[in-house]
């Protein structure tokens, strides 16, 4: 049988690429490891077949061509995953939902707007920003990313304190299950119709079925916004009175705070021996906004932090998704990731100095830090980075899973989350069940296996052993 021949019968022959550059083009996503690999002329795997389906009909009919056939297939947003989601073999087909980037509507009285789960993100925001609407949800990647990648990743955006992370914007999900059934899971405001089955697929990252499209809950513009920055003598400091102003009801929407060494190479014109900065954008409506400001200020000021320059966070607003290019930093001589947790108040301090500890016992290690960027009622999420430099090439890769070992296991000794809002992929498979459990990880494979009883799906993504 002719793979590219029997499913351009089935959606045409324009939709199913087995060109060269096209199968070359997908052959992983944003993982820090394959760009290694493939800057270092290692042989990166590529996919059989790109197939590009223009809609639902085109989807379900790969999806059940697949199944039929028993054929690995992988769903592929825009290829923003940091965490190995996309491995694709030889003789898989990768499902490009790229080409599937309309807005389906905009509903200004209800606050919903539906998009293709191929959307750009940024593209998305846009759409509804001309309505003086917004999503509401800015991850950093949001120029490069799917709004199904959201789904499939549980991401988080850098508003996430006030506006909530994916799941709480998530009105439907339509999506295309293995055996060819195609669902619309949510259909109200709030539902006690049985377990939401929406969160099947939030976080699934390909290997329960794929996502065809997404209804968001949306918000009106804000209409107001006001900066502030404070700085704290230490990490545990900064936590203290983030922890105050979330307990007190307060909600900027951006609560950010650094270490001195994020503080140092990321606001060196706002530096103050070296101390820990927190970053603080408030907007909403205006009135709300008169009145947090002065209510979370007078909080830092009780919790011992001093008040900075507002300036700094109004360059983070401008700064915040300028990142460098893998390639970059590796031509540069080194090799760095950063890697997100999350942990209750209790657990939070001694997480953060146990990771920075053995970050810095690495061999290698120029660079360990952290800053926290999510805040809950019960505790908050820290973003750790790390950089370490070899004239020998060949180190870097050991070095990078070495961190990210550390990274992993100190914050499960304190019973902290190994994963906040990138994902697991294949990255952090190993460590899924510090979060799950051995019970749990056997039920998300007795899951898996009722929905995707051949196992054509994302092979060897996420799940331990499936």
């Amino acid at each position: 049988m002719n793979i590219m021949t029997a499913l351009a019968e089935r959606i045409g022959r324009e939709k199913v690429l087995g060109d060269a550059d096209s199968v070359r083009a997908r052959r992983y996503d944003q993982w820090c490891v394959k760009h290694l690999r493939d800057w270092r002329g290692q042989a990166i795997p590529a996919p059989g077949i790109v197939v590009r389906p223009a809609d639902v009909s085109d989807v379900r009919q790969v999806v059940l061509f697949a199944n039929e056939h028993r054929l690995p297939l992988i769903p592929f947003g825009l290829g923003s995953g940091v965490c190995g989601g996309i491995e694709p073999a030889g003789d898989s087909i990768l499902l490009d939902m790229g080409a599937m980037a309309g807005v389906r509507f905009i509903d200004e009285t209800n606050l919903l707007a539906g998009f293709d789960a191929g959307m750009n993100g940024m593209a998305a925001e846009e759409a509804v920003a001309a309505r003086g609407l917004t999503i509401g949800h800015w991850p950093q990647s949001i120029a490069i990313s799917s709004v199904g990648g959201w789904v499939s990743t549980r991401a988080s955006g850098q508003f996430s304190t006030a506006y909530g992370n994916i799941e709480d914007m998530i009105h439907s999900i339509e999506a295309v299950l293995p055996n060819g059934d195609i669902v619309t899971l949510g259909k109200a405001p709030r539902a006690a119709a049985g377990p939401d089955l929406r969160h099947l697929l939030m976080g699934a990252e390909g290997t329960l079925g794929v996502i065809t499209g997404v209804t968001l809950s949306l918000r009106r513009a804000a209409p107001a916004r006001q900066c502030a920055i404070f700085y704290a003598a230490d990490m545990d400091a900064g936590f203290e009175a983030q922890r105050r102003i979330i307990q007190a009801d307060w909600k900027p929407p951006v609560m950010r705070q650094y270490d001195g060494r994020e503080v140092r190479r990321l606001f060196k014109d706002f530096q103050r021996d070296g101390k820990a900065m927190l970053l603080l954008v408030h907007e909403g409506p205006a009135e709300r906004v008169a009145a947090e400001v002065p209510a979370v200020a007078a909080i830092a000021r009780d919790a011992g932090l001093e008040a900075g320059d507002p300036a700094a966070a109004e360059q983070w607003l401008q700064r915040r998704n300028h990142v460098p290019t893998w390639r970059d930093m590796f031509e540069r001589g080194y090799v760095a990731d950063t890697a997100e947790i999350s942990g209750t108040w209790t657990q939070i301090g001694a997480i953060y100095r146990d990771v920075i500890a053995d970050l810095n016992k690495v061999d290698g290690v120029i660079n360990a830090s952290a800053h926290s960027s999510h805040v809950y009622r019960s505790g908050i999420n820290l973003y750790f980075s790390f950089a370490a430099t070899f004239e020998d090439t060949a180190r870097m890769e050991p070095a990078y899973f070495e961190c990210w070992r550390r990274i992993m296991e100190a914050t499960a000794r304190h019973g902290g989350g190994v994963a906040h809002h990138h994902g697991a992929g294949r990255l952090r498979k190993p460590y899924l069940a510090h979060d799950l459990g051995t019970a749990g990880i056997d039920l998300l494979r007795r899951v898996k296996v009722a929905i995707d009883p051949n196992g054509i799906m994302n092979q060897g993504n996420l799940i331990p052993d499936a």
